[in-house]
């Protein structure tokens, strides 16, 4: 590999690291209306926070459903984080916005690096492979230009693009995880190998399960391949070990996971067709519900074509060498698990949260994304095109692949973000972090997207805000990812509701004993407290300001 070369794949992993982090760490800092939290930060990260601060205390309870046990949700990110924290001392918050991310992303820029290189022997494989992991976006920007003469529209299409990678910590880390196993793959076929490609894939299981189902969809026709045209079982070794992994990390946690799937074949379609956030064209729409089969058939057909060319973008150059692409294991195994990532979702979606599924083809954009890489070097290293050629063609893939990312960037850098904790309010949670470990309640307050930014989080989302800052165990909050991972929570959400206007003091008090509560907390002490004061509820008043208060209760 020349100087230059070396240069200019470091350039591109420092630029890349450095424009994915942008999406993080400006979140979570102090600034003078107190916290700030950009993008997803303000429900997603908060919700990372509540289960990295759990974990470090060592319990593994459901934070924001006090009294049941944590399941159904790949932990294995915030454990790891939880680890650090404790090694460190260096707080979940810094790691979680600040310092993680960035290693992440540089990480992932060297793994797909040396494997494509690995793989193709190709320098410019393997650079062109990196810019599309970084940077690859969709044509949604250029929908929204035509339309609107703006940019936007990351996620027209559904599926978020490069640019939002470290938004999803637990799918960042599972590429980190994957392109190690595919990179080690590249090397000579040993018994220490074999381990350390099934323990990168087999941990897939509890960092994001997504992942493993490709990854064994993809690891099974490649083994199979192998096994009959090369007759070779090292394959078939790593996927039994690598299966056994999963199952062993999986199933403990997620027992009842497969009740969360239902069967819903064409959903993000018609969605994608029929709200007004998205892609939306009605007349297509009315074409996948109509009662004629072949308005059907050449609906669903286009809406699909829309789905993939929309999503992929500039991606879509892959087709070039899709020939090339289904003779080596690594062209099989890429090509299996993006089919997978794309199909699962066109059947499936999930219960409370049906848009979970577009994670898998999360997958499959990078997977393609490689592959794009590959097929896009081999067209400029064709001798037939003279300099001026290749440089307009590089210009042009890069000009019309970028749009997605700088604008998705506009959302992340101005100084007001959408979702803050206020200063008083971070005081009312210090203290409550510093009382003895007992069950808190909060007044569930609707989200009101007319406050003006940035809004307090209570009013942002439905938000882990006081389990993740406080580190105590929650009544109930975060409706959205209660809803993900199963758990009952509107009996809950009633009940706390009930017990806020309630004016019987033997009820109140028969309800906060039945669920071992030992603080309420009150946001926006005038509007959000109890009808029956602390002294009634037999208890006291243990902090008080501007913003909330804390009662102490049901003391034993």
């Amino acid at each position: 590999m020349s100087i230059f070369e070396k240069k200019s794949k470091l350039i591109l992993i420092l630029v890349g690291s450095f424009v994915w982090s942008l999406t993080m760490i400006k979140s979570g800092l102090m600034y003078s209306f107190g916290l700030g939290f950009w993008g997803p930060n303000g429900h997603d990260g908060i919700w990372h926070l509540s289960l990295i601060r759990h974990l470090s205390q060592g319990r593994f309870e459901m934070p924001i459903f006090a009294g049941e046990t944590l399941k159904n949700y790949h932990f294995g990110f915030d454990l790891i984080l939880a680890v650090l924290s404790r090694l460190t001392f260096i707080s979940p918050s810094v790691l979680y916005f600040q310092i993680v991310p960035p290693l992440i992303a540089l990480a992932l820029g060297a793994l797909v690096y040396k494997f494509v290189f690995a793989w193709k022997k190709s320098a410019a494989s393997a650079w062109w492979a990196v810019f599309f992991v970084y940077f690859g976006g969709s044509w949604g920007w250029l929908v929204n230009f035509i339309k609107n003469r703006s940019l936007g529209g990351e996620s027209m299409f559904w599926s978020q693009q490069s640019i939002s990678t470290l938004l999803n910590p637990p799918f960042a880390l599972s590429l980190i995880l994957l392109f190690l196993g595919l990179w080690r793959l590249t090397q000579k076929p040993t018994s220490k190998n074999l381990l350390l490609i099934s323990t990168a894939f087999g941990f897939l299981a509890i960092v994001k399960i997504y992942a493993a189902i490709l990854v064994l969809a993809g690891l099974s026709l490649s083994a199979i391949y192998s096994y009959f045209f090369k007759k070779d079982t090292y394959l078939l070794k790593i996927l039994g070990l690598t299966f056994a992994i999963n199952a062993l990390l999986f199933l403990p946690f997620n027992k009842n996971s497969s009740s969360l799937i239902i069967f819903n074949p064409g959903w993000f379609l018609q969605t994608m067709l029929s709200v007004s956030d998205r892609f939306q064209w009605l007349r297509l729409y009315q074409a996948l519900i109509s009662q004629n089969i072949f308005k059907q058939v050449i609906g669903y057909s286009l809406a699909l074509t829309l789905f993939i060319v929309g999503n992929l973008g500039t991606r879509m150059i892959f087709l070039s060498g899709f020939k090339k692409f289904t003779s080596d294991f690594f062209s099989i195994f890429l090509l299996v698990a993006s089919a997978a990532g794309l199909v699962i979702p066109m059947l499936f979606v999930q219960a409370g949260t049906p848009w979970n599924p577009i994670q898998f083809f999360y997958y499959s954009q990078m997977f393609i994304g490689i592959l794009s890489g590959i097929s896009l070097s081999e067209i400029l290293s064709n001798k037939k095109l003279n300099s001026q050629l290749r440089f307009t063609i590089c210009g042009l893939v890069i000009l019309t692949t970028l749009p997605t990312s700088v604008d998705t960037l506009r959302h992340y850098l101005p100084g007001r973000p959408p979702a803050m904790i206020s200063k008083d309010e971070l005081a009312a949670l210090k203290f409550l972090s510093q009382m003895p470990t007992g069950v808190v309640l909060t007044y569930p307050i609707s989200p009101n997207p007319y406050i003006e930014a940035p809004r307090p989080l209570y009013y942002y989302e439905s938000t882990a805000y006081v389990s993740a800052m406080t580190g105590q165990p929650v009544f109930i909050e975060d409706e959205v990812n209660l809803n993900i991972t199963g758990y009952d929570w509107p009996t809950r959400k009633k009940l706390s509701q009930e017990f806020m206007v309630q004016t019987n003091v033997l009820k109140a008090k028969a309800f906060l004993s039945q669920y071992h509560i030992r603080y309420v907390y009150s946001p926006l002490v005038a509007k959000y407290r109890p009808e029956l004061s602390a002294q009634e509820l037999g208890g006291k008043v243990i902090f008080e300001n501007s913003q909330a208060a804390i009662w102490e209760v049901n003391v034993k």
